[in-house]
């Protein structure tokens, strides 16, 4: 049991944090769910966002019971890293990304896309960490109990 905490612990922190975020597109809508989509500059923000919420709220829970968490893990880094390109690369610029708005901050560059990217890159990072304690199979199953094994 000892050896599996680590693993157990990010499960916990991926999955608190996705099932959290998920729940608040839809409880907040104007705030994190279409309304933010909109600002940011996504097309059909009413569809996306929902889907979003709710990629993050199943896959979020499947991580947090380690069932299925590399499928899981994959599906939110998906979502991390368009978050990445969509909201903190326009930081990284200084400059709007396409579609997508630059966010009204007082510095622009590397200190202020680390500064902003800080929970996008932890989660981008434990999201991996899963995916290589997985073993990188899509499709497995594992017990929640589990670490390694089955």
């Amino acid at each position: 049991m000892r050896r599996d905490l680590p693993m157990i612990l990010i499960r916990m922190a991926i999955g608190l944090v996705f099932l959290t975020e998920g729940i608040l597109k839809f409880k907040h809508p104007a705030e994190f769910g279409p309304g933010r989509f909109t600002a940011i500059g996504f097309p059909i923000p009413e569809v996306l966002a929902p889907l979003v919420g709710g990629i993050e709220i199943a896959a979020g829970i499947a991580v947090l019971l380690n069932f299925f968490a590399g499928d899981a893990a994959l599906l939110l880094l998906s979502i991390m890293v368009v978050a990445l390109v969509s909201t903190k690369m326009p930081i990284l610029l200084g400059a709007p990304l396409g579609p997508f708005a630059l966010a009204k901050l007082p510095r622009y560059g590397w200190s202020s896309f680390l500064h902003e990217a800080r929970l996008d890159l932890a989660m981008t990072l434990n999201l991996i960490a899963v995916l290589i304690d997985s073993g990188m199979r899509i499709g497995r199953r594992r017990p929640w109990y589990q670490s390694k094994g089955l």
